[in-house]
């Protein structure tokens, strides 16, 4: 059982980076092997709305988003933190995120298919039965807004999607601060959807 965690911070040390962090060693502890991406530095344009992936299974564009969906699609978990800008994700995120929702969706359907009157028959997308959760991080507001945008992208693309006792959010980065320590309950939060995410996949997986 592999869990994958997302750092969507354009900064090389950052507060998102830490409670991903923490949270992966949470799962490894309870027995999950665990990997973290860092988006900073990778090469990946937004969505091109072309519907090349739809015939050929594949991005037409070529740049850093490969590596990336590979290691996406052979995860049993995914996490994806970020910290808030104006009450959404980071730029990069949604571009990630836009694309592999669209060619996750068809690499296992056809779009011929779903041209007459009974629509498509779906086959599940390539993250149908995978665990899914956001760590939304911002100084003041705008996570609720934000960790509600990564939901819906998890649950349209067939995640099941884990809980907490609260929101997976965290409180930090006032004034460029990398001050993660300063929200504790964030780390009770995570420490408990670290719990839940691995009781899940060893269900899933027994």
């Amino acid at each position: 059982m592999r869990a994958l965690g997302i750092s969507a911070s354009p900064r090389e040390d950052s507060n998102s980076r830490a409670y991903l962090e923490f949270t992966l060693n949470e799962l490894s502890e309870r027995g999950i092997e665990t990997e973290m991406v860092n988006l900073r530095g990778l090469d990946i344009s937004e969505c091109r709305g072309c519907y090349s992936c739809a015939k050929t299974k594949e991005c037409a564009q070529k740049d850093d988003f490969q590596a990336v969906f590979a290691k996406m699609t052979a995860a049993d978990a995914i996490l994806f933190a970020y910290p808030v800008y104006h009450a959404s994700e980071p730029a990069k995120l949604k571009a990630l995120m836009d694309r592999a929702g669209f060619l996750g969706r068809w690499v296992n359907n056809d779009i011929s298919a779903g041209q007459g009157k009974g629509g498509y028959q779906w086959k599940g997308t390539a993250f149908s039965g995978k665990v899914g959760t956001p760590i939304a991080v911002a100084r003041r507001a705008g996570h609720a807004f934000a960790f509600a945008q990564t939901l819906l992208w998890l649950t349209v693309n067939d995640f099941i999607v884990t809980g907490s006792h609260y929101w997976n959010v965290g409180v930090a980065g006032t004034g460029g601060k990398v001050n993660p320590e300063d929200d504790q309950e964030a780390y009770g939060i995570l420490s408990h959807q670290a719990e839940n995410i691995a009781s899940v996949l060893k269900k899933l997986h027994a």
